[in-house]
């Protein structure tokens, strides 16, 4: 089909943005895009996209906004239970780390997602899925994590395998064995640190070979934190899971600055994520490599933190950068990317026109796809939102409704 008379094209075009780059968004007026085979095919201004192509089913955009889908390159979206009774603790004045002292935080969502089946899980995240794409993302990375046990994260990552054959949201998975040291390992996280290394990744290798051969391997992960796995664990298991063919991610400096941003960097991994206590030089470190810098703006206004990660000087020593919901249970239950746009807005000082780049192409190299998704060029997936309105920096300027009017992925038409 031919979409036309977009009010704003918003191409995107030329890869990922680094540093003061951020932002460019490569508008056409009164733009149209051609789809085919469930690829882009022209991009291009209305008129000379309609009579080169008289005779494509056409789509008018009605003199809206036409952009990429979003791309949320960070979340917990598969998990069981909830855990509403710590947000009122938090506001009886508990922080998180000693909430997670008493065991509770990531541990009470172990317990509830140990105990439920594959089909509870796949029910439960399901409903989070369509909530993300009527908001308009397309492509979401979403982690395990809730099991830390062997046979539970492997359960996780075939429900994430199921619910990407069921669409339409396109999952990318990552494999997070290492989120929290478990109750019974309480006290001796070296040994656990030695299980997820020398157990878990080669299980998941075997196992992901075996169920997952099409697909690329999944991330591994690591929380690099206070309260979770120090730096020395960290590196264990990220430099097994590099050895072992696996790409890499890291939670690093959401309360702490550990040097989980600068292991990143030495490593080559995909993306650092959090990152608000990162000193300068870890920042510069990231900086001056191909590491994604993942802001999570929806994680410190869920705890009422008022520290953000620091975009702008992130920007300033020519980062790349990028931001996510963080969607999880605990601290950041929102499944709307427009919502991390608006704060990060606010509170991370980006344009709208910055927002949205971190939030597409950027957010696509977090995820390794940026040659697949997150712009509107030639031979790209046909990932696209026509938005209710006609300027794009509604986004960002507006919070607390949704603004996408239609949702087309891989092709394929879904109102909203």
């Amino acid at each position: 089909m031919l979409i036309h008379s977009a009010s704003q094209l918003l191409t995107l075009s030329g890869g990922p943005q680094r540093g003061r780059d951020l932002g460019r968004l490569n508008i056409i007026e009164d733009g149209a895009v051609l789809i085919r085979n469930e690829k882009i095919q022209a991009v291009g201004d209305s008129q000379a996209l309609r009579g080169t192509y008289p005779d494509e089913p056409l789509l008018d955009a009605g003199g809206k906004v036409v952009m990429p889908g979003f791309v949320d390159p960070h979340t917990h979206a598969i998990w069981a239970g909830d855990r509403a009774a710590e947000f009122e603790m938090r506001l009886q004045g508990k922080t998180y780390l000693e909430i997670l002292a008493a065991g509770g935080g990531i541990i009470s969502t172990v317990r509830a997602s140990r105990s439920g089946s594959l089909e509870k899980l796949l029910d439960q995240t399901r409903l989070r899925l369509s909530s993300m794409f009527t908001y308009g993302t397309t492509t979401a990375e979403v982690k395990t994590g809730y099991g830390l046990r062997t046979a539970v994260e492997l359960r996780m990552l075939q429900a994430l395998l199921n619910l990407d054959k069921e669409g339409p949201l396109e999952i990318v998975p990552t494999f997070l064995g290492a989120h929290a040291i478990p109750p019974e390992y309480k006290d001796r996280g070296d040994d656990y640190t030695a299980l997820v290394r020398d157990t878990m990744l080669p299980v998941l290798k075997e196992w992901w070979e075996h169920n997952a051969p099409y697909y690329a391997p999944p991330f591994v992960d690591v929380f690099c934190e206070t309260g979770a796995f120090t730096l020395e664990q960290s590196r264990a298991i990220l430099t097994k899971a590099k050895e072992l063919g696996f790409p890499l991610k890291i939670h690093a400096d959401e309360f702490d600055n550990l040097g989980g941003a600068r292991l990143a960097a030495e490593l080559g991994a995909v993306s650092a994520d959090h990152l608000v206590k990162t000193s300068m030089g870890d920042i510069q470190a990231l900086a001056e490599s191909g590491t994604v810098a993942v802001g999570l703006p929806c994680t410190p206004f869920g705890l009422a933190e008022p520290e953000y990660t620091p975009a702008q000087d992130i920007l300033e020593a020519g980062g790349l950068l990028a931001i996510a919901t963080d969607l999880n249970p605990g601290t950041a239950w929102c499944e709307n990317m427009q919502f991390a746009m608006a704060l990060a807005c606010r509170y991370m000082r980006l344009t709208p026109a910055q927002a949205i780049a971190a939030g597409t192409i950027n957010a696509a190299a977090a995820i390794g796809r940026a040659e697949r998704v997150g712009s509107l060029e030639a031979g790209k997936q046909a990932d696209l939102l026509i938005l209710s309105v006609p300027d794009y920096r509604h986004l960002g300027y507006r919070f607390g409704t949704n603004l996408v009017q239609t949702v087309i992925k891989k092709g394929q038409t879904y109102p909203v």
